[in-house]
């Protein structure tokens, strides 16, 4: 184990992040059916602070959700988060539904680390376009 705090040292914004336009409904919560790759965990690890998610156009109430997946074969998927989405017609005067989730505990440590090789995945439950963007992640 360490014996001093390990930093996120390199801002993740090259080839381990990407971000996503989800538009497949997938219902399963199990891993399986259509999932976007968010961000594949660099050489030593990759910390994710903060997601940024904005529906395209209107949406019916659902779920975004998150996965884990491990690097070995087939991967192992397990669903780590959902975020909820609630019914809204934007308009000239109503702002799409959109979301920023922080990952970061209240004493400043990260709730989600994405291993060596591993991936974060994301899904929508219902067919309604969103896009999807972790906006403040880091390489170890």
């Amino acid at each position: 184990m360490a014996t001093t705090p390990q930093f996120a040292n390199t801002p993740n914004l090259g080839a381990n992040l990407s971000a996503a336009r989800i538009s497949t409904a997938n219902a399963n919560r199990d891993g399986t059916g259509t999932l976007a790759i968010l961000v594949t965990g660099g050489a030593n690890g990759t910390r994710v602070d903060r997601v940024n998610m904005r529906a395209l156009s209107t949406t019916t109430a659902g779920m975004l959700r998150f996965y884990l997946a491990d690097a070995e074969g087939t991967p192992n998927i397990r669903l780590i988060h959902e975020i909820a989405v609630s019914a809204i017609t934007p308009s000239a005067t109503v702002r799409a539904w959109g979301y920023d989730n922080d990952w970061v505990r209240s004493d400043g440590q990260p709730v989600v680390i994405v291993p060596s090789g591993w991936t974060l995945r994301v899904s929508t439950e219902k067919a309604e376009s969103f896009d999807v963007v972790p906006i403040v992640s880091g390489d170890f």
